[in-house]
């Protein structure tokens, strides 16, 4: 284990300067990891565009977000399903129109062990159509305003990626065949971070180094996730775990994101979270990211797909 470049104490918030004039956009924001983040980055002057599938909890997060914070924070929301490609676009084009700039675009909302298979309105299963698709256009769309502005990719994934299959299915990926909540939730993770790694091989192909793209996940923190999609057997142990020593606070889940998206000179090629015993809790740092993960040939056969299922192309 090589030592946190951050200290024993590892990274958080403090680091973060003040960010006047910068503008972050983040999906999923009404509880959990997202919520905190949204919180820390206005707290420090940021104007921060949310971006959640509920317009009546987001104005509920805005109105709590003004209470905690005061009246003067740029918070502005734009309702969007991530499951949902054409709520995607639209979505996209307002924010365009909305914002000048884009510093960084934290990718944080996710769906988790959807009990039974179930198939987004675009055809595709849940997980990967929500956590993966969702996300690949989403960034794709932002991306010629993040570029512009010499701004962030973030991806928040989860160390449910070394825990399916580990690598993707590509001859089943809606899972027809022997569908469980955790593989299928597992590949649309492990898609999502390993898409991280080959947009930053094709930056760097075609010489766009100033866009950053970060993958990291927020370890095993006390946030709704299962309790928004899981199955009733796989709410019961998390509510059990959330009492024990093996979690940490969605304040806490929030560090890794904020960091990949606020810290200078941070090396895109780690994958960052806490560093603790399983890294499911403790300072947070880069760790270990298993092999599979950044296998080139998957990951490029992945995106030509993508882009085919989606019809959308990155400008690269």
């Amino acid at each position: 284990m090589k030592a946190n470049q951050f200290g024993k104490e590892g990274w958080t918030p403090n680091r973060i300067k003040d960010l006047k004039g910068k503008t972050f956009v983040i999906t999923g924001t009404t509880s959990g990891t997202g919520f905190e983040a949204a919180k820390i980055l206005l707290s420090k002057g940021a104007k921060v565009v949310i971006l959640n599938r509920n317009p009546k909890k987001a104005e509920d997060t805005i109105k709590t977000l003004k209470q905690e914070l005061g009246n003067h924070i740029d918070v502005l929301a734009i309702k969007m399903d991530l499951a949902i490609q054409a709520s995607i676009k639209k979505a996209t084009e307002e924010v365009l129109k909305t914002v000048s700039q884009i510093d960084a675009l934290i990718c944080n909302a996710a769906i988790a062990q959807v009990p039974k298979q179930t198939l987004t309105e675009d055809g595709w299963e849940s997980q990967m159509g929500t956590n993966y698709y969702g996300n690949f256009t989403l960034q794709a769309l932002l991306f010629p305003l993040i570029e512009k502005s010499k701004g962030r990719i973030v991806t928040v994934g989860s160390l449910g990626y070394d825990m399916g299959i580990k690598t993707i299915k590509f001859d089943d990926l809606n899972w027809d065949k022997d569908y469980t909540p955790n593989n299928a939730y597992s590949q649309s993770k492990l898609a999502q971070i390993m898409s991280i790694y080959e947009l930053q091989d094709r930056l760097k192909l075609a010489g766009k180094t100033e866009v950053k793209a970060y993958a990291c996940h927020p370890g095993s923190s006390r946030t709704n996730l299962i309790n928004t999609s899981g199955s009733f057997i796989m709410k019961f142990i998390f509510n059990l775990m959330k009492l024990s020593p093996l979690t940490q606070s969605a304040e806490k889940g929030a560090y890794p994101q904020l960091m990949c998206a606020t810290e200078p000179n941070l090396d895109q090629k780690e994958f960052y979270g806490p560093t603790g015993r399983n890294f499911w809790t403790g300072p947070v740092g880069a760790h270990k990211l298993e092999p599979h993960a950044k296998d080139k040939m998957v990951a490029k056969r992945l995106w030509r797909l993508s882009e085919k299922e989606t019809g959308v192309k990155w400008n690269i």
